[in-house]
């Protein structure tokens, strides 16, 4: 028997169940001769699957659910960025401002009330600082008129220990307040019924302004829905209230160093005033006194000398002519009658904050008791 021409391939597959019949060939083997005609030899085959580069439709299953929870995490990053960029910005302008202008708080307050309201989604906002024994509101922003006029109109303020802000001076922490028209809130702080019935204030968040760990102030910001301010929120408003306290001590910083150097110069003149003029004391007391009454930012100011029991007038700033002229023709003496007396009389300094006529001030003319 002749060969076949050309190579063979061996191919293996299992006989099938229940197959019948018999051949040379053993099972599972078919012989295959390169050249051979094939039932699809000069065919093309056609494919019975998807064809290559067509789009799978993702329109269910756990594909679209990812691109779903990424479009998701993307709009959520996309916006955490563009606040962390304003934030940063609305930061840079109120330093900018506290670099550019040193001394000038009412610009820095304005500025850094507007971006926390801004940033944080309020409505409107109160900055107050304290001042004797109560606060002063020194910065307002977008507040609704009637109550706007109210503080413009009563601008000091003395809060009790159960208010909002009586509550950040106890605990120098943030105070929030969910929904301003709850009863027991209402109850401790009567004032608030004004920011509820003029300002529509519902949701509120006191931020202390923190010096040395005391409270010398409060930033205030309202919502006029009950919505509860974020942790990023709050965390930002506090910022704010750090920079409002930079700005503060920056100022006094500067205001002081000023000051000191006033009043450097200020002896600098009087040693040389001194020294120029040995025989003449009335330019030096004149000197004196008006660098006295500049530099502590007195309207009015004078100097007596005592001589025989009494006290003439030497110099004077700032007086009228007419009352001059009484101050240089009436002495006084040492006593209670008068303020330069009580002077003389203690040998300290006297410091009245107002001015109350405790009983008559009364003058003497010549050197009559």
């Amino acid at each position: 028997m002749a060969s076949p021409s050309g190579p063979a391939v061996l191919c293996f597959r299992g006989r099938q169940p229940g197959q019948s019949g018999s051949s040379d060939v053993p099972p599972g083997v078919i012989l295959s001769r390169k050249g051979a005609k094939s039932p699809t030899h000069g065919r093309k085959l056609r494919s019975t699957g998807t064809k290559a580069g067509t789009p799978v439709a993702l329109s269910g299953g756990p594909q679209a659910a990812l691109i779903k929870k990424l479009k998701a995490r993307t709009h959520d990053l996309e916006r955490k960025l563009s606040e962390a960029l304003e934030q940063q910005t609305a930061t840079s302008e109120v330093l900018s401002i506290i670099s550019r202008s040193p001394g000038y708080l009412q610009l820095v307050f304005d500025a850094m009330l507007e971006n926390a309201v801004r940033l944080c989604a309020a409505k409107f906002g109160i900055l107050w600082l304290a001042e004797s024994d109560g606060f002063r509101s020194v910065a307002l922003y977008g507040l609704p008129p009637a109550l706007d006029e109210l503080r413009r109109r009563e601008p000091f303020v003395k809060f009790g220990p159960l208010t909002g802000i009586g509550r950040v001076l106890q605990t120098k922490q943030v105070f929030h307040v969910d929904d301003m028209k709850d009863s027991a809130f209402l109850a401790h702080d009567p004032r608030a019924n004004y920011l509820v019935e003029l300002g529509g204030a519902r949701t509120v968040v006191f931020a202390p302004l923190l010096r040395d760990k005391d409270a010398i102030g409060a930033l205030v910001i309202y919502r006029q829905e009950v919505r509860p301010f974020t942790e990023k929120q709050i965390e930002l408003v506090t910022n704010f209230a750090a920079q409002a306290v930079i700005a503060i001590e920056n100022t006094r910083l500067l205001n002081e160093l000023r000051e000191s150097l006033q009043q450097q110069t200020a002896t600098a003149d009087v040693l040389k005033v001194i020294s120029r003029s040995t025989f003449d004391l009335q330019t030096v007391l004149n000197t004196l006194i008006e660098s006295a009454a500049r530099l502590c930012r007195a309207d009015r100011a004078s100097i007596r000398l005592g001589k025989d029991g009494v006290y003439l007038y030497a110099a004077s700033q700032g007086f009228s002519p007419e009352f001059l002229a009484r101050l240089q023709r009436e002495p006084l003496r040492a006593g209670q009658d008068s303020i330069a007396g009580r002077v003389v009389l203690g040998g300290k300094v006297v410091h009245l904050i107002i001015l109350r006529p405790m009983q008559p001030l009364r003058w003497l003319r010549g050197r009559d008791p």
